[in-house]
């Protein structure tokens, strides 16, 4: 791009701001009716809330704010194309979403797109996604050199389905093809597509594996998504609990995601989360037990009650066999019967003792608790090099 072009990208910064949930509505809604085969790709929960709509919007509104140097976006650019590699596009679909997007842009702001500014926008497109395609032929290459992998879709088999709590499912999942699994780095998630009738589509949902790597399965533990005043019951969630017995044939993709362990340092580990956000740390915690790792481990988790707390027991019986584990559980319905278990929201110097004042911090939970503990976290001094997060469902974390 020339200095002509990024300024013009530049100056849509405020429309952008302004009028971007607009242009990405008018965007999905025009490449749907063009390309409708991509509605299999796309999570249509998040396009029916406008949750889809408003992350395009700030994405494209971050590029342009950056347009000068890119690279400070490069870290939400790389685990954008885990979740791209995860859900199978691939180099040719950027040609598809960036006809529809310039189009959109013209179609939207009218006499205000001129020639000269979808061209400076062209440029710009081009630019993000040859990033996007390199980072993810790298993501695919790596997934077909190791042992067990595989890219696309593989389909694997419920072996087992065990209810952890009264939200909470975990479901064990063995490769038909009687091939091997392949590592994974603990935090790391998998793809499972499934068809939904309502829909008349087939539908993708990203799940945390819930286990340490290195087994003949992999397992997810899988929340069953309840309607309320703000979302809708959850399609696939749902689904899955409802129809998906032992046996039964899901298609799974490649152990992806850029939350993981870091195995690099011997520092101590806080692993911090909120409802099913928990899963991710199991894996972690599990792999930490079974590489016998010496690293002090603080395991801290907070649900709504007992009713809905999964692995507790499993959890319990780890800190009780392992010294170097500790645990502390934290409910918003405590109850006198809760014995051993604090009321939430935990205080953060509850973090911050002498022993962990070289900790890495891991927190995975819906959006607000990530935001609050996120926030607490670095009021109190502790650097966003040792903060590690994932965040569950709407809203993102910022």
């Amino acid at each position: 791009m020339n200095e002509q072009q990024k300024a013009l990208v530049k100056a849509t910064v405020p429309v952008l701001k302004t009028n971007g949930v607009a242009l990405t509505k008018h965007f999905y809604q025009r490449m749907f009716t063009h390309n409708p085969e991509l509605k299999n790709i796309f999570n249509q929960g998040h396009q029916n809330s406008g949750r889809q709509q408003e992350a395009l919007a700030m994405a494209v509104a971050a590029y342009a704010e950056n347009i000068d140097d890119p690279s400070v976006l490069l870290p939400v650019v790389e685990r954008i194309a885990h979740k791209h590699v995860s859900l199978g596009i691939r180099a040719e679909h950027y040609a598809i979403v960036g006809r529809h997007l310039l189009a959109s842009i013209k179609e939207v702001l009218g006499d205000a797109a001129s020639d000269d500014l979808i061209s400076a926008w062209a440029a710009a497109y081009t630019e993000l996604a040859d990033l996007f395609i390199n980072l993810e032929s790298d993501l695919y290459q790596q997934a077909t050199q190791q042992e067990g992998g595989w890219t696309g879709w593989r389909p694997f088999r419920i072996g087992q389905k065990v209810q952890e709590s009264e939200e909470i499912t975990s479901f064990y999942l063995y490769p038909i093809d009687g091939g091997k699994v392949p590592t994974y780095k603990p935090g790391q998630y998998i793809s499972v597509k499934l068809f939904v009738a309502e829909w008349n589509l087939f539908q993708p949902r990203q799940y945390s594996l819930s286990d340490a790597p290195g087994n003949d399965y992999l397992r997810i533990s899988v929340k069953r998504e309840r309607a309320n005043a703000e979302k809708p019951d959850g399609q696939v969630s749902n689904l899955l609990h409802d129809q998906f017995a032992e046996n039964a044939i899901l298609d799974v993709s490649m152990p992806l995601g850029d939350f993981f362990l870091n195995e690099t340092v011997q520092t101590p580990v806080v692993l911090l989360s909120g409802g099913v956000g928990i899963t991710p740390m199991i894996s972690i915690l599990n792999h930490l037990v079974a590489t016998q790792s010496s690293r002090k481990v603080h395991f801290i988790h907070t649900c709504r009650n007992n009713a809905v707390h999964a692995f507790k027991s499993h959890v319990e019986q780890l800190a009780a066999a392992q010294a170097n584990v500790e645990t502390s559980f934290f409910y918003d319905q405590h109850t006198e019967q809760d014995s051993g278990i604090g009321a939430a929201p935990l205080a953060i110097d509850h973090l911050l003792s002498p022993e962990l004042a070289n900790a890495e911090y891991y927190l995975c939970g819906p959006a607000p608790f990530m935001r609050h503990y996120l926030g607490e976290l670095k009021r109190n001094g502790v650097t966003s090099e040792r903060i590690f997060a994932e965040a569950f469902g709407s809203g993102g974390v910022n």
